[in-house]
This record gives structure tokens, sequence and C-alpha cells, in this order.
């Protein structure tokens, strides 16, 4: 009888961010094999429909994980998706999977795609006129403009409607020098926190909350927030399963607020967070997705 070799998967991500490498420490553990790709420094040749990356041909592994693709959101995160995506097409098993995850980054795309689920989100304008922004902000009272591509909060500004309609105009032209496509969502009082809600694949995994800084408008970690235990009822289990069964992901985090209008969601995650699943939780996602990953393989085979 041949002995079943193991499979060789690969990590896209950041090297040395924490995420990557313990999910990479995880799964060379399971396997002998490790690959951390930069997503930056691939090259696809479409004559030998080969993707390479440090002399390895992506299209020969068995599978990859997609958890992060660079530091930053931009247009470039959905492009360098789709040269993966070329692996994918090949047969490489891509956790994933990669069109959702290109959805996602995008958050037009994302808000859209969960609006017309039928999932409850904050009042939301999107437009390219300024005057239109502008009565938005005046209608909501105060508001976030969110750049398309952004993660943690990068990039945001809080307007309200008692800065006068002169600064209003001219702090939106100003971010709309950066940001054509004008996203305005009303800003709810949160009191001072949100919560994640993980889950592999169709698995409810566990939840955490976020807690934002004394002086911070928001709770990531960037602004000086930190995570805590957090145990949802079973309803918001379920408007976050809701949510992330739009997706298909492998490993996805959904982020929900309670207002004063009831629960919200804000997003959910194309690559998820596992270091508030270890601090809020004390679960081990690097260990816990391994084995889901490794599992799925070996289903496949």
């Amino acid at each position: 009888m041949t002995e079943r070799v193991p499979p060789r998967v690969a990590v896209v991500g950041v090297a040395g961010k924490w995420s990557t490498e313990r999910l990479a420490d995880a799964l060379e553990k399971r396997t002998g094999f490790r690959l951390v790709v930069d997503a930056t420094r691939t090259t696809l040749d479409l004559k030998s429909g080969s993707l390479w990356y440090a002399g390895q041909n992506l299209c020969e592994l068995d599978g990859m994980v997609i958890k992060k693709v660079s530091s930053t959101y931009s247009t470039d995160t959905i492009e360098r998706l789709e040269l993966l995506r070329f692996a994918e097409a090949s047969g490489v098993r891509c956790f994933g999977p990669i069109p959702a995850m290109q959805t996602l980054v995008d958050r037009l795309r994302c808000t859209l795609a969960l609006h017309t689920g039928g999932i409850p989100m904050p009042e939301t304008t999107i437009t390219e006129q300024l005057e239109q922004a502008v009565t938005a902000v005046n209608q909501y009272g105060e508001a976030i403009l969110k750049p398309l591509f952004s993660s943690k909060a990068r990039g945001m500004r809080v307007l309200s409607a008692d800065m006068g309609t002169t600064e209003l105009i001219q702090q939106i032209a100003d971010f709309k020098a950066d940001n054509p496509v004008l996203y305005v969502q009303k800003k709810y009082d949160l009191a001072g926190e949100d919560y994640g809600l993980v889950f592999l694949g169709d698995r409810y995994l566990c939840a955490y909350a976020r807690k934002g800084a004394k002086d911070a408008w928001n709770t990531t970690i960037n602004s000086g927030g930190h995570y805590t235990a957090y145990h949802p009822p079973e309803d918001i289990i379920a408007l976050a399963d809701k949510a992330r069964s739009l997706f298909g992901l492998d490993c996805t985090t959904v982020d929900i607020a309670i207002t004063s209008e009831g629960p919200c969601v804000f997003e959910v995650s194309a690559f998820g967070g596992f270091r508030g699943v270890k601090t809020g939780a004390g679960l081990d996602a690097a260990e816990l997705y391994a084995a889901y990953i490794l599992n799925k393989l070996g289903d496949s085979a």
C-alpha cells in the first residue's frame, strides 16, 4: 500500500505578521511543508500556464490559504486575487473561495450583496454627487465617510451636520479628491463596542467584543481598542450566520453592532481575524483552521 503524501498548502499572507505566521506554523506542523506567499511578488506566465512565486509554481500545490494579499486594501487587492484565482482555476483548492473575497474587499460590492440578501445595515448613501453627500450628512446628523477599499477604519472621516454647509462641502470635496465614489454611512452610538462573530465554513466558532478607547470614535485596535469575551444570544448568531451564508467563505468574521434601531451588520470579513479569537475567546484560530483545511483536502482527495 502506497503511503499517502501530506498535501502541500501555501499561506498567502504578509511575512512576519502574527496571523500569517501562526497559520503557516500550524500547517507545517501537520504536513512538513511551509510556504508563505507574498501576493505582490507573484508572476503569471500564460504561455506555460503557471503562477510563480520564489521558484515555486503555485499551480502545482494542493492548496492555498488566502490570509492576506497586502497590508492595506485597494483596487490592486482585487487584481492580486485574480492572479491567485488562476491557480484556483488550475485545480488548486483555495481557501477562499477567491470570487467571494473579491466581493468582500470592495466595500460597495459587499454592502450591496448584504442589502440584497436582506441583512440589516446602517443607513447608507452612495453617490458621486457632492451635494447629495452633504444632504445625507444633514439627514443623518452624524455620518462616516468611508473609502471603498480600507480596513481597520483607515481613511475614514466622521462628519456632523453641526459643521455647517461650508465646512461639510470642504471636508467632502477634500475626501472626494482621492475617493470619487462617496460612501456616506449614518453614525450610531454603539456605547464604545461592537462584535465579531467567527465561522469556520458553516459552523459558528466563537465571538468576541471590540471595546474602543475612551476618546476614539471606532473600536479598532489601530485606534486603541481591545478585545474582550462576548457570548451572543441566538438571534445575533442567526443574523451573523445569514450574512456569512451569502458568501460561502471558509473562514470569516461577521462584524455586528447593536444600535438603538436594533442589530446591524457592518461587514463580512474577507480574511477573518485570528487575534480577536485568541484574546477574546481563548481559542487558537490558526490550529482550528489548519485542521479544517486538511480535513477538506482529505475529503476532496
